[in-house]
């Protein structure tokens, strides 16, 4: 969704070498974050992940529009929803 007003953000549970290995071999492009947070809960325990991969859509305004571990829905939602936006300009 190049060009779109869409941000994709990753949590990775692996050790930072092996998440450095996955982002070179997969060729992602977006931002990935630590689960492990020093001094802090970690990431899934915020957000109550239960298994992996735990995919989170918000709408625009913050609001919870999918959660699951199906890619391909979580896509479709993503999808309706920039396209809302796009009609909304």
């Amino acid at each position: 969704m190049k060009d779109k007003p869409f941000a994709l953000i990753g949590v990775n549970s692996d050790t930072p070498a092996k998440a450095k290995q996955a982002i070179a071999e997969n060729q992602l492009n977006w931002r990935s974050f630590q689960n492990k947070r020093e001094g802090k809960p970690e990431i899934s325990a915020d957000w109550a992940v239960s298994g992996w991969p735990t995919i989170v859509v918000l709408d625009a305004e913050g609001k919870v529009r999918y959660r699951g571990h199906d890619g391909d829905a979580a896509t479709a939602v993503a999808e309706q929803l920039v396209l809302a936006l796009a009609k909304a300009k």
